[in-house]
């Protein structure tokens, strides 16, 4: 009840600054497009209405206003994120239905022993691990969450328990949040390698930039994830399930075609800087597969069930959003609004470090996460010369920002996740939120001197 009525004072107070942005002094149609995404951002932080809904709202307004055009806003379902969403959602059902996920669950079970800290530290390693190896985050998610519910069945942790729940949010952090300090591991990284290039001839090394953020954005930061799952969502394994193994006897029919197609999407993904075919088009390829009569494992009919057309209406509704956040430009205002109030001066090394992950934190809750790069990258000069700090350095502040998340709708795999695991997407805010305080608190100052101590700074 206490929440509830937060979240609608929130939503009012969002109305009472949108009102303002279309009445007040800004320039339109600047200050109706701010308008519009203030609104839209209230209702994906508050959840007072289902957030396809607020999609469509979204869509609507900025259509019916003529604020951008609709190959603008529709852009985003032309994206590869949408598109490997779906596919993911495909292949997550055939892991289920043929029950491969139950047989890998079981694999892992013996590593897990009696343990719920275990149980979670486990499965957020093996994501960990295949982060260096499989450059999506959803395609992370899309094998293993189904593999880590199975898991859960099988010790005694029922849809809805806090333990499946606890799980489920560890297990989407982990497909998404380390790998931000893995260069080629996701969209956001790639964006700002790829406009650092564009813009100023800056390239990144894949080693350099492992050994900047890796020790802390990776592993430390995953090591107070798994605890304040643990803490937010306690559980115990049932006794009775403490013996959990594969099913008995050889794969199924099925079982050994989706075995098979799998080996060859994760081959495939994992060698695309070869072939140059992206995660989202094998995703898909993949899905045909598994979708076709004989061959696949899924009937047609099934489609529909399989994909959750309202999560791939939310996400390119969040795209669409980072789009006319650019387009109208309103991102280059949020970014220099933020450098003006935030104390930058040279020689203030901390300080200026801070300030600067920060900006790119604050940014990513108005453009999403994916569109921090392509606002900050074009002040990141101007930002040096402000701070004294190299430009570099400057560039590499952003994934201090953009590797956290205070709400879902700013990245997209974290949606796809929760969605997989069949819970709530509400839970995952009760670790993002203090686990975005502790980067801001205890990350930040420990990177500080992280870096000072490999010359950075």
């Amino acid at each position: 009840m206490l929440i509830g009525g937060i979240s609608r004072y929130l939503f009012l107070a969002a109305c009472g600054l949108a009102l303002w942005l279309l009445l007040g002094p800004v320039a339109q149609p600047l200050g109706a497009s701010a308008a519009v995404i203030v609104v839209t951002l209230a209702l994906w932080s508050t959840g007072l209405v289902p957030p396809f809904v607020t999609a469509l709202i979204f869509f609507g307004a900025v259509l019916i206003s003529g604020l951008a055009p609709p190959d603008l806003i529709f852009a985003g379902f032309g994206s590869a994120a949408v598109w490997l969403i779906i596919s993911g959602f495909v292949i997550g059902a055939a892991i289920r239905e043929t029950g491969l996920g139950a047989r890998l669950a079981g694999v892992l079970a013996p590593y897990v022993g009696h343990s719920y800290l275990r149980l979670v530290a486990v499965m957020t390693v093996v994501a960990m691990v295949l982060g260096f190896v499989m450059p999506s985050s959803v395609g992370r998610a899309v094998v293993l969450v189904p593999v880590g519910m199975a898991l859960a069945e099988q010790l005694g942790l029922k849809a809805g328990s806090r333990g499946r729940i606890g799980l489920a949010v560890a297990l989407a952090l982990a497909c998404n949040m380390p790998s931000f300090a893995i260069l080629p591991s996701n969209i956001p990284n790639m964006i700002l390698a790829g406009a650092a290039e564009t813009i100023y001839g800056v390239e990144f090394s894949y080693t350099s930039y492992l050994a900047l953020h890796y020790p802390v954005l990776g592993v430390v930061k995953s090591a107070i994830a798994i605890a304040l799952v643990v803490m937010l969502f306690p559980d115990r394994i049932a006794a009775s399930a403490q013996e959990a193994k594969a099913p008995a006897g050889p794969l199924t029919a099925p079982q050994w075609r989706l075995a098979l197609a799998l080996g060859v999407t994760l081959l495939l993904w994992m060698t695309d800087t070869i072939h140059g075919v992206g995660p989202a088009w094998i995703g898909i390829a993949t899905a045909v597969v598994l979708l076709l009569p004989r061959v696949g494992v899924i009937a047609p009919k099934n489609f529909n069930a399989s994909v959750d057309f309202g999560m791939v209406l939310f996400v390119a509704a969040a795209l669409g959003l980072g789009a006319l956040v650019n387009a109208s430009g309103l991102g280059a205002v949020v970014g220099r609004v933020l450098q003006d109030l935030l104390p930058l001066q040279d020689g203030r090394s901390f300080v200026n470090f801070a300030s600067l992950s920060v900006l790119s934190a604050l940014t990513g809750l108005v453009t999403t996460n994916p569109g921090v790069p392509t606002v900050l990258t074009p002040m990141a000069q101007d930002l040096a010369n402000a701070t004294g700090m190299t430009l570099d350095a400057v560039l590499m502040t952003q994934v201090l920002g953009f590797s956290s998340a205070v709400f879902p709708y700013q990245l997209a795999p974290l949606i796809l996740a929760m969605q997989l695991s069949g819970e709530k997407m509400r839970h995952i805010v009760r670790v993002t939120v203090p686990l975005a305080v502790i980067t801001l608190v205890v990350l930040v100052p420990l990177d500080w001197i992280w870096w000072r101590v490999l010359g950075w700074l």
